[in-house]
């Protein structure tokens, strides 16, 4: 697994992240929004947008005196590329163990 495929399904493990990537897959939303139907403070909601941002799966930008946050969907692109993978890895398994029972013919099974 990449290191960035790491860093998102560390940040994906926490359920208010995945309050919080939610909401703004809605759209932009304002540090305050995500923190009033979440109940936590917008301090809070600033640490995990840290960690939410340093995975690449979310940014944010500041305008006059409020800060926006928005959802990177290119940030997923790490998760997409790994699941490929493993899916691959285990369909050629898969495969293997097909071809295996073949050879055996009908005791084994099949």
């Amino acid at each position: 697994m990449t290191s960035e495929a790491a860093a998102l399904f560390d940040a994906m493990g926490d359920p208010t992240r995945r309050a919080m990537v939610s909401l703004m897959a809605r759209g932009p939303a304002s540090v305050s929004a995500l923190a009033d139907p979440l109940g936590i403070t917008v301090t809070a909601v600033g640490q995990h947008l840290r960690v939410l941002e340093q995975a690449g799966l979310a940014c944010s930008e500041k305008r006059g005196r409020t800060r926006y946050c928005r959802i990177r969907p290119e940030g997923l692109d790490s998760i997409e590329a790994w699941t490929r993978q493993v899916r691959r890895e285990w369909e050629a398994r898969l495969e293997r163990l097909g071809d295996m029972l073949d050879e055996m013919g009908p005791q084994a099974g099949r």
